[in-house]
């Protein structure tokens, strides 16, 4: 074939690919129901989200409250706390934290609550004894009614629905994330209150995201009812409640909170 055909035919081949290309661009036809739509139609501008200003990281883990949350321990006193008994809070406050007091009982929030977002760190003491549930147990009940585990399971075997971040007896941990004895803990804890039926049952059920240390150990779990020590879970009616911190009274050395806000969702 001489230089003109080669020419001629790359010209031609260079036509049909045009006219190939042409004829996709004019196939292409927008989806059914969507003729006239823009982008525009679907890019909203109300409500403009709040302006949240967040917090400021601490030394040894965890950072300090966002500029919309209620700070339940600001490290100089527990004015937002109770015995759950009645009276003043009497757990011991000390060098910007505050300790279990054995002898005093639970304490819970005076203010109560029903969805939030809840921040609190806490520390087992370098001296830590005991073993398994006898170590460094204490709990954070939701509402006053479902405890999310606290203990020490660095190095520490227990019943895996009663370790660290179990919801207790009723959800295992998806990890064990414990920092060692004396290094603080973090809990980001993520809670939707649950309603209910006239019967008392459950319409929906309470929910719960628990972060420890920035690792997920409860992934929206489904709270079955009160977590019971002995026996199983009960549907118990309720309204908004409050944080309730537990003083187990076990032997070993008492742990230590600090750095505690929530924000109502």
């Amino acid at each position: 074939m001489n230089k003109r055909l080669l020419t001629v035919a790359a010209f031609a081949l260079a036509g049909c690919v045009t006219v190939v290309a042409q004829d996709k661009k004019k196939e292409f036809k927008m989806p059914t129901g969507y003729a006239g739509i823009t982008h525009e139609m679907s890019e909203f501008y109300e409500p403009v989200p709040p302006v949240v200003t967040p917090g400021t990281d601490l030394k040894g883990g965890g950072f300090t409250a966002p500029s919309d949350a209620i700070v339940l321990f600001d490290g100089k006193d527990l004015s937002a706390w109770e015995s759950v008994k009645g009276g003043a809070a009497e757990w011991d406050v000390h060098d910007g934290v505050f300790t279990v007091n054995k002898k005093k009982g639970d304490i819970q929030t005076k203010q109560k609550f029903n969805d939030f977002q809840m921040h609190i760190e806490w520390q087992v003491p370098t001296n830590i004894t005991g073993e398994s549930q006898s170590r460094g147990n204490s709990g954070i009940f939701l509402q006053g009614m479902y405890e999310v585990q606290v203990l020490d399971c660095y190095n520490n075997p227990t019943y895996v629905n009663g370790q660290t971040g179990s919801i207790y007896k009723q959800s295992i941990p998806l990890a064990n994330a414990m920092r060692k004895p004396g290094e603080w803990n973090v809990y980001d804890i993520i809670y939707t209150a649950p309603t209910f039926k006239e019967d008392g049952s459950y319409r929906t059920h309470p929910t719960v995201t628990v972060i420890q240390n920035g690792v997920v150990l409860q992934n929206h779990t489904t709270i079955l009812g009160t977590t019971e020590w002995i026996g199983f879970p009960q549907v118990k009616k309720h309204g908004a409640g409050p944080i309730i911190l537990q003083s187990h009274g076990d032997p070993s050395e008492p742990i230590s909170f600090r750095n505690i806000w929530i924000r109502e969702l």
